[in-house]
C-alpha cells in the first residue's frame, strides 16, 4: 500500500506531525530513482535505528554537511508515537503499547529471562528514560581495553565549539542533553538539609575499601553532590526558551523539517512532493524492519527491509560510496552483526555487560531535621535529588564502580514514592497553587544504586554473551531470521570465569553503601524502610530490593572498541570495531551506542553513547576545505551553506545546493539566483559551470547575469524614469536591467519570437542578444570557437570596467563589449540599486561553484 500523500486521521486525531516527519519506504526508494527523478541521488549514509543514538548521529551528520554532498536514510521499525519526552507530556502515556522487542535467553535463573524490551518507536528509549546521567570518571575508561585515543576525546578539550574554545566530547554531549548544568530546577529547605547532612556525613567518614564521592569522583564542594539530571531549566543563552527534558525525537522532527525547507527552496514552486524527495538530504522512515544486511567481501552493497508501505523483503542498494550504522540496542546491533559478518575471531556478541540495580527506599519524620524544617516555616517540603559516586577496590586492586541515585519528597502518611512531585511538568498556575496547602509529615527517599558488570572479552563461551539463536524453542524472530540468544548473569559461570565473583561483591558494596547513606540522610534520627509488607523497622533483603539485569535497558559491550585482532598484538587491546565504531570485518559498516563500550562503568550510558555518536559523525564529515580565493578575490560562493544563504531566488525554477554546487531545478519559468547582500561597481567575477547535457533535444541553457539592478524593487520605465512598475516574473529583471553572459551550446532561438538557432549571439561566452557583431561601441567581438564537454567543470572570468564587458571562457578571450545603453548594466555610482551579480535557471540542471569576485577601481 502507497504511503498516504497527506495526514491521517484516526477516531481522535489528525497525524500532521507524523505524516510531514516521516516518509514512506516507498517514497525514500522513488527519491533515489533516476527513472523517476532526474537529479535522484542514493543514499550515501543508512543508519538502522531512529532512536536514541541513531538520531543524534543523523542529524549531527546532516548538520556538519555544509556543502549538502550527502544524503541520510534513517529506517526505524517501529511508528512515529510521541512528539517528545513522556515527561513533558501529561501523565500517564507510557502505556506499554511500543515496548517487547523479544530475544530468547538461556541464563539458568528464570528471572534473568525477563526482557520486556525496548522502545519500538522514533526516539526510542530517549523518550522513556529517566535522566540521570554522570560521567565517566578516569578509572571507568582504562586504557587499554579502551583505545587511547577515545579516551583523550571523551575526556579532553578536543572539540572546536566557536570563539576559540575546545570542549571534550563528553561535555558537548552533556550540553546536548542538558546535564551541563546542574539540577538547578531542584531547591528548596529540604534539598538543603538533605545536601548538608550527606555532604557532612561523607567528609567525616572513613573511606576503607570503598570510597563514597561526588560527581566526577569529586567531593570538593557541597556541590558536587548535586544530581546530573538531563532536565536543563534555565536558559542556556538569552532570547532561547529552556530547553525540555531532552528526546531524540526532537532532534529527527527538527532535522526533518529542515530537509523539507530546504526541498522545498531548491524545487520550483509548482514542484510536487516526488521532487521534492529526490533533493531531501535527510528522510526518516518508520514503520520498516530491516530484516537483513547483504555483504559481498569486505562491504555492505544492501539492506533488505520491510515496511507497510512495500511488504519484504525489500532491498535498498547502498553505494559505492555508501556507509550502513547498526543503531539499534545492542542486543539488536549484536544479532545483525552476527548474521551478517564472518565474525572470524569469535568476538562479537561477548563482553556482554548490564548494570546491577538496587533500590532502598526509607522514610524518616520531618522533624529529624527540627528547626531547618519547622513547618511553620516550611510547611510544603517539596523535593530533593542528590548523587552519590562510589569506588570499592576489589580483591584483585582493581576498582569496581556504582553510584547512588537519591530522590526525596514531602509526603503524607501513607505516600511510597519518593518522585511524587519530582519530573512533573505541571500545567497551569492552579496545580502549582494546590501545593500551597500541603503540610508534609514524611520525607520519602530513594536510593537506587547503580553498579557496574565486568565484561569477558576473551574466553570462547563466556557467561554473558549474545548468539544467534538457531534452534530457539521459539523459532525464528521474522522472515526466517533467528532471534539473539541472550546469556545474562551476576554469578560466574565456572571456577574459570575470569570475572570471578566480582559483579556479586559489588552488589553487595554496593547495598550496604546504600544502608549506609541511608544513616547519614537520617541525620540521627529514626528511620523505617519499605518492606514487603510495608513500612518496617529492619532493612529489608536484598531479594527485595534487586532489580532483575535486564531492567536497565542498559546493555552493552559485545560490539566494542578495540584494536584489529588480525593484526595481532594483545589479546587485551583487541576489539570488534576500531576508534570511530567500524567493523574490522566490513569497511562500510559501523556500531553506534553502547554496545561500542569496552567497560561500562556505572553511568548510564546515554551520555558517552551521545558522545561517541558525534565524534563518529565528526569523522565521517570534516569540516569542508576551501582552497584560498585568489589574490585580492573574495568568495560570493564557497560551497558551503554561509555563503550559499546569502543568495536569493527571483522568479521561477529554483537553486539547490547539492555537494558544493549550485544546481538549477527549472520550472515552468525563468529564474535567477542572485548574490543579494551586495552590489558591484568594476569588477572581474570568476567561476565555474557544469552542463549534464550541453547539446541535443532538450540541452542545458543558463547564463551568468552582471550589473543588474534589484529584483525585489520597482523598476524605472525606460522612457519615463518616474514612472516604475513591478514584474510578475521578477527575474526579468536582470533580463532588463543586466547584461547576460550566455551557457548554451545549440545557440537556442528565442521562440517567443520565432527566432531559429545557431546565432552567434545566443551561443556560449556571448553577451546574449547583442546581436550586432564587430570591435565598435554597442557590437560584441565574439571569438569562442570551444565546443564543450559534458559534465565537466568550465571556467568563466567575467571583467567589467566601466562600460566595457570582457570574457574569458576557460582561460581564452570568448567576447567583448562596450554598453552604449545608459538605460542598461549601471554601477552603483549611478544607480544606488543597481549592480548585481546572478546566475539563471532556465533548462537543464546546469551547476555552478567556485564563484568569486575581486572589485576594480
Amino acid at each position: 500500500m502507497a504511503t498516504s500523500s497527506g495526514s491521517q486521521r484516526t477516531d481522535f486525531t489528525l497525524d500532521v506531525t507524523g505524516r510531514y516527519v516521516c516518509n514512506g519506504l516507498d517514497e525514500a526508494l522513488a527519491s533515489t530513482d533516476p527513472s523517476k527523478q532526474p537529479n535522484a541521488r542514493p543514499f550515501n549514509f543508512i543508519v538502522i535505528g531512529g532512536g536514541s543514538f541513531g538520531s543524534v548521529l543523523a542529524t549531527r551528520l546532516q548538520r556538519l554537511d555544509q556543502t549538502h554532498a550527502n544524503r541520510i536514510l534513517v529506517l526505524e521499525a517501529g511508528p512515529y508515537v510521541l512528539p517528545e519526552h513522556v515527561q513533558n507530556l501529561p501523565p500517564g502515556l507510557d502505556t506499554g503499547e511500543i515496548w517487547g522487542v523479544p530475544w530468547n535467553s538461556d541464563s539458568p535463573r528464570n528471572w534473568n529471562q525477563r526482557f520486556p524490551g525496548l522502545a519500538f518507536c522514533v526516539g526510542g528509549r530517549s523518550v522513556f528514560w529517566g535522566g540521570w546521567s554522570p560521567y565517566l570518571i578516569d578509572s571507568e575508561l582504562p586504557t587499554p581495553p579502551w583505545p587511547s585515543n577515545v579516551k583523550r576525546d571523551l575526556t579532553t578539550p578536543v572539540v572546536p565549539i566557536g570563539g576559540g574554545r575546545l570542549e571534550s566530547y563528553l561535555d558537548q554531549a552533556a550540553d546536548q542533553i542538558g546535564t551541563a548544568a546542574t539540577n538547578d530546577f531542584v531547591f528548596g529547605p529540604l534539598h538543603q538539609a538533605l545536601r548538608d547532612a550527606l555532604f557532612t556525613g561523607l567528609k567525616s567518614r572513613s573511606s576503607g575499601t570503598t570510597r563514597l564521592t561526588g560527581n566526577r569522583g569529586a567531593l570538593n564542594t557541597i556541590d558536587d553532590l548535586e544530581a546530573p539530571l538531563a532536565i536543563q531549566s534555565t536558559s542556556p543563552r538569552p532570547g532561547f526558551f529552556p530547553l525540555n527534558k531532552f528526546n531524540a525525537v526532537q532532534l529527527l522532527i527538527r532535522g526533518s523539517r529542515i530537509a523539507q525547507s530546504e526541498a522545498e527552496q531548491a524545487c520550483p514552486p509548482e514542484a510536487g512532493s516526488a521532487q521534492k524527495d529526490a533533493v531531501k538530504r535527510l528522510m526518516i522512515v518508520d514503520n520498516t524492519h530491516v530484516i537483513g544486511l547483504e555483504r559481498q567481501g569486505q562491504r555492505i552493497t544492501r539492506i533488505w527491509a520491510s515496511s507497510q508501505t512495500l511488504p519484504g523483503p525489500v532491498p535498498i542498494d547502498v553505494p559505492p560510496d555508501g556507509n550502513v550504522f547498526l543503531a539499534l540496542g545492542t542486543i539488536e546491533s549484536t544479532r545483525l552483526a552476527l548474521s551478517t559478518l564472518p565474525n572470524a575471531q569469535g568476538l562479537i556478541g561477548h563482553n556482554l555487560m548490564a548494570h546491577l540495580r538496587s533500590n532502598l527506599t526509607i522514610r524518616i519524620p520531618r522533624t529529624n531535621f527540627g528547626a531547618a524544617l519547622d513547618p511553620a516555616r516550611n510547611p510544603e517540603l517539596q523535593v530533593s535529588a542528590l548523587f552519590v559516586k562510589g569506588i570499592s577496590q576489589r580483591a584483585d586492586g582493581s576498582p569496581g564502580h556504582f553510584h547512588l541515585q537519591i530522590t526525596a519528597s514531602g509526603v503524607g502518611q501513607l505516600e511510597t514514592n519518593s518522585e511524587a512531585e519530582l519530573f512533573k511538568k505541571l500545567p497551569s498556575i492552579d496545580d502549582i497553587d494546590q501545593f500551597l496547602g500541603l503540610t508534609d509529615e514524611f520525607i520519602v527517599l530513594t536510593l537506587r544504586g547503580i553498579g557496574e558488570m565486568v565484561g569477558d572479552r576473551s574466553s570462547p563461551d563466556p557467561q554473558n554473551r549474545i548468539r544467534l539463536d538457531l534452534l530457539g524453542p521459539q523459532g525464528p524472530f521474522d522472515f526466517n531470521q533467528p532471534r539473539a540468544l541472550v546469556r545474562l548473569e551476576a554469578q560466574p559461570k565456572d571456577a574459570q570465569d575470569p570475572r570471578g565473583t566480582k559483579d556479586v561483591d559489588l552488589w553487595n558494596v554496593m547495598d550496604q553503601a546504600a544502608e549506609e547513606v541511608a544513616g547519614i540522610l537520617a541525620n540521627g534520627g529514626p528511620i523505617q524502610y519499605l518492606g514487603p509488607e510495608g513500612w518496617q523497622s529492619t532493612v529489608p533483603s536484598v531479594d527485595f530490593r534487586r532489580d532483575v539485569l535486564s531492567s536497565t535497558h542498559h546493555e552493552g559491550g559485545t560490539l566494542w572498541m578495540g584494536e584489529d585482532p588480525a593484526a595481532g598484538g594483545s589479546q587485551n587491546r583487541w576489539g570488534v570495531t576500531d576508534e570511530w565504531g567500524r567493523f574490522y570485518e566490513a569497511d562500510n559498516l559501523y556500531a553506534v551506542g553502547p554496545s561500542l563500550l569496552p567497560t561500562l562503568g556505572s553511568p548510564n550510558p546515554m551520555l558517552t553513547g551521545v558522545a561517541l555518536s558525534r565524534r563518529t559523525a565528526d569523522h565521517l564529515v570534516p569540516p569542508p576545505v576551501i582552497a584560498a580565493p585568489g589574490p585580492q578575490y573574495k568568495y560570493l560562493f564557497d560551497g558551503t551553506e554561509k555563503t550559499f544563504r546569502r543568495w536569493r531566488q527571483a522568479g521561477g525554477g529554483a537553486f539547490a545546493l547539492i555537494d558544493g554546487a549550485l544546481v538549477a531545478q527549472p520550472g515552468s519559468s525563468i529564474g535567477l539566483l542572485y548574490y543579494a547582500t551586495e552590489a558591484f561597481e568594476n569588477f572581474i567575477l570568476r567561476l565555474e559551470f557544469l552542463l549534464p547535457r550541453p547539446r541535443g533535444a532538450g540541452n542545458d541553457n543558463s547564463g551568468v547575469f552582471v550589473r543588474f539592478r534589484n529584483p525585489q524593487m520597482r523598476v524605472p520605465d525606460r522612457n519615463n524614469p518616474a514612472i516604475t512598475y513591478a514584474y510578475n516574473n521578477t527575474a526579468f529583471v536582470a533580463v532588463d536591467t543586466g547584461f547576460e553572459v550566455q551557457i548554451d551550446e545549440e545557440a537556442r532561438g528565442d521562440t517567443r519570437f520565432n527566432e531559429p538557432d545557431g546565432f552567434p549571439y545566443n551561443h556560449t561566452g556571448a553577451i546574449y542578444k547583442i546581436t550586432s557583431l564587430g570591435t565598435n561601441p554597442g557590437q560584441q567581438d565574439y571569438v569562442n570557437t570551444q565546443q564543450l564537454v559534458a559534465n565537466s567543470w568550465h571556467t568563466y572570468e567575467i571583467e567589467v570596467s566601466g562600460q566595457t564587458y570582457t570574457v574569458r571562457l576557460n582561460g581564452l578571450p570568448s567576447t567583448r563589449f562596450t554598453n552604449t545603453d545608459s538605460y542598461r548594466g549601471k554601477p552603483p555610482s549611478v544607480d544606488p540599486a543597481s549592480g548585481y551579480v546572478g546566475i539563471q535557471t532556465h533548462t537543464g540542471r546546469v551547476a555552478f561553484r567556485n564563484i568569486q569576485i575581486r572589485t576594480l577601481p
